[in-house]
């Protein structure tokens, strides 16, 4: 769920801040974590940005059959919109790596319209 941080941002200077709330729920029958993130955010002009690293928000969260992880992050754009998208690589407790795919999701201005990024 983005948020469009107007405080935070500086159109004069071709500066937008979005922050981003984001919930992981383990439907799954087994403990999982993750282990690391892989974002694609694309500005207006179609040009992108990719964004890799070890957890979220400094941690690697542990989640039973049921449980949920919730944070929330920012994403900065030179344009007045984008979008972003991407996946999370989980482990089982037997080893065992796979992704999960993060949707795309579009970073708007409030009453600016909604744009075909």
């Amino acid at each position: 769920m983005p948020t469009y941080l107007e405080a935070r941002s500086s159109p004069k200077n071709s500066q937008y801040f979005w922050a981003y709330r984001v919930i992981i729920e383990n439907q799954g029958l087994e403990t999982i974590q993750l282990l690391s993130r892989h974002w694609m955010i694309t500005n207006a002009r179609g040009e992108f940005t990719e964004v890799k690293g070890p957890g979220v928000v400094g941690e690697q969260p542990v989640l039973k059959p049921g449980e949920s992880f919730e944070y929330t992050s920012g994403c900065p754009l030179d344009t007045t919109s984008g979008m972003m998208g991407g996946a999370y690589q989980m482990e089982t407790e037997s080893g065992e790596r796979f992704d999960i795919e993060i949707p795309t999701f579009s970073l708007d201005r409030p009453n600016q319209g909604v744009l075909l990024n």
